[in-house]
């Protein structure tokens, strides 16, 4: 678990200076200050550094010299730097999108929670995290357009699209292929490293099948039940998937506090007093959260005859990787329009090919 979070810009008059912190208590030397900087202008790049000063273990996040912000990570002796990279990135577009009036103030307290669980995300959180990122979403599209595209097109083509705040596409591209969304490869006569979209992402609600199948005996008063089935068959009646009603899911998906009470509500139906023993465990802000669930559609509230209050799945979410079959008539069309080099389209057949069979792999082993 890090120990804080600092927000620290350089200032020509004073250095460095301090912006923000959490928590407000903790201290931190000009010194140690004065050598994270030193060692990110070593490079003059944006990126990540880690460094051990003394007993402090350090993850700093350098968002480059057009922003100039240095996003700071305090951790335990014991953990590794390395692995608060992705979140440090997502971290860092978060409050360049919310410098005016201060705005991201406070929303450091959730960052840092934020932040805190990256290690240890599973591969639905880390989908869901990946594809919220309206820059990976943006590169998502793209490919899923052309299918293939340089890596240094890409790049030109991102910094033009998207400039409402800071991009690091190298930092994006690294992460889509750790993701195994796309690949990274270089293809003879080309002159740039080409970027091929292996896999696919679907994302849409889903019923509570478990749920909905036995409501009593998952918690559930008997003369509840059919108002219960009647509201989910209700719901998916009426249910259009739409990238904007899958975004809305997707901001509880990647609130930390929003999805431990979902994996609750995923096992069973519960009470209030049932839902209050998630703050031991970290779920602080539950009111806010069960407020999101309810606006989002994902819960129902009943209540029985003594006004006992019990919280129920109204949908669930799935996201996965798929493979994509339609990148087949891409290449086709492609081909057809002699619109990318024979080579290029030869090479995407090939890891296709291999995407299909390490993803039918991955998923039989996973049954």
């Amino acid at each position: 678990m890090p120990i804080g979070l600092i927000v620290m810009k350089w200032n020509e008059r004073v250095g460095t200076e301090v912006l923000n912190k959490y928590p407000r208590e903790m201290e931190i030397t000009d010194k140690t200050l004065m050598q994270i900087y030193s060692t990110h202008e070593y490079s003059g790049e944006s990126g990540l550094i880690s460094l051990m000063i003394g007993s402090l273990n350090i993850a700093s996040y350098y968002t480059g010299p057009e922003n100039e912000y240095y996003i700071i990570l305090l951790l335990n002796v014991d953990e590794d730097p390395d692995s608060y990279e992705e979140g440090l990135v997502d971290v860092s577009r978060i409050i360049l999108q919310n410098l005016a009036d201060d705005a991201y103030f406070k929303m450091i307290p959730s960052l840092f929670q934020r932040l805190s669980v990256y290690p240890t995300l599973n591969t639905e959180q880390k989908l869901s995290f990946t594809y919220f990122d309206e820059v990976k979403r943006m590169i998502i599209n793209r490919l899923r357009e052309d299918g293939t595209v340089s890596k240094s097109e890409l790049t030109i083509w991102m910094k033009d699209q998207y400039k409402q705040a800071f991009l690091n596409v190298d930092a994006d591209i690294m992460e889509l292929i750790k993701r195994d969304i796309i690949k990274q490869v270089s293809v003879k006569g080309i002159p740039s490293e080409l970027l091929f979209l292996i896999n696919d992402i679907i994302a849409i609600r889903v019923p509570p099948v478990k749920l909905v199948k036995d409501p009593a005996d998952r918690g559930l008063p008997s003369k509840l039940v059919e108002n219960y089935r009647t509201d989910v068959k209700k719901f998916f009646l009426n249910y259009n998937p739409t990238e904007a009603d899958n975004l809305k899911v997707l901001d509880v998906l990647t609130n930390p506090q929003a999805y431990d009470t979902l994996r609750l509500l995923r096992t069973a139906i519960v009470t209030r007093n049932d839902l209050e023993k998630l703050r031991k465990k970290g779920v602080e802000d539950l009111d806010n959260i069960l407020k999101m669930l309810w606006e989002t559609q994902i819960i129902q509230i009943f209540r029985d005859e003594n006004d006992n209050e019990y919280y129920a799945l109204l949908s669930d979410f799935y996201i996965d990787l798929i493979f994509p079959k339609y990148l087949m008539n891409v290449i086709k069309m492609n081909y057809d329009k002699k619109s990318k080099a024979e080579p290029v389209l030869i090479e995407f057949l090939t890891i296709l090919e291999q995407s299909y069979v390490n993803l039918k792999a991955t998923k039989k082993s996973k049954t």
